[in-house]
């Protein structure tokens, strides 16, 4: 089993790096199945109903999502009965959508589970103890389990990893937009990385014109976030599973950078 998991979606230029470059990576790869982290996609705030199909047109077949999650008051039409997106699962009882989901391909069942950290972001509920709980629910169908861990602090993300090694397939950050070095199988088979990265304008902060974030720096007044233009870029990686134990043989990660 061959995963494609996408980094943060940001707004039209990741929408068009994915139109236009997600297929050849998924031949290249030889994938059987492709997440991404959506929560960024409409304009870099959320998510529409209308975005999410034309994602899932591009070839995307699930999506994670993050704290954007309801920056778009679009998503409280669709969340509900959305069977190929989740939000994070620590959000407290009574929230729409659900925190988990099953994926099919080749014969197989992919759990997918999102958490969002608590280190720097919204207090929610706790992602160590909860996984556990979720992860066992999800286990009763596959034992080929993803975790996207939505946080801001790299401990935070590196703790969950270790917690988690041997009990997922593999554990994947996001959130930071920028895609980190450690990318490893760890030794009870649970590929991790810390964050996936971003994909959207290269040439930017985070997605956010430079001019605009550097001169917020600089005179600490506010002002209106506006997506750069220029170079896009994907951000992903490739995991190898076992099919039968769930375990992770291999991780790998992609930058690919082409003008816009």
């Amino acid at each position: 089993m061959r995963i494609l998991f996408v980094g943060d979606i940001v707004g039209k230029p990741g929408r068009e790096a994915i139109k236009r470059f997600l297929k050849p990576l998924q031949l290249e790869y030889n994938i059987d199945v492709t997440i991404a982290n959506a929560e960024n996609a409409a304009s870099g705030k959320g998510i529409t109903k209308d975005i999410a199909e034309e994602l899932f047109d591009y070839g995307i077949h699930f999506f994670t999502m993050g704290n954007h999650v309801w920056d778009n008051r679009d998503i409280m039409n669709f969340i509900d009965y959305e069977t190929k997106m989740v939000r994070p699962a620590n959000y407290p009882v009574g929230a729409p959508g659900r925190g988990y989901g099953i994926i099919r391909a080749k014969g197989c069942k992919i759990g997918v589970l999102n958490l969002s950290g608590r280190v720097f972001m919204t207090p929610l509920d706790d992602p160590f103890s909860g996984a556990i709980r979720w992860i066992n629910q999800l286990k009763q169908e596959t034992p080929i389990i993803l975790i996207d861990i939505h946080a801001e602090a790299t401990s935070e993300k590196v703790a969950l990893g270790w917690f988690l090694d041997g009990k997922v397939s593999a554990v994947v950050g996001t959130h930071t937009h920028i895609q980190t070095a450690d990318f490893r199988v760890l030794p009870q088979g649970t590929a991790y990385i810390t964050d996936v990265g971003m994909t959207g304008p290269r040439d930017s902060v985070l997605g956010i014109k430079k001019e605009i974030i550097i001169n917020r720096f600089l005179t600490q007044l506010p002002a209106k976030f506006e997506l750069a233009t220029g170079p896009i870029q994907i951000n992903a990686v490739v995991i190898d599973i076992d099919e039968s134990t769930g375990k992770a043989r291999k991780i790998e990660a992609i930058q690919r950078c082409f003008e816009s």
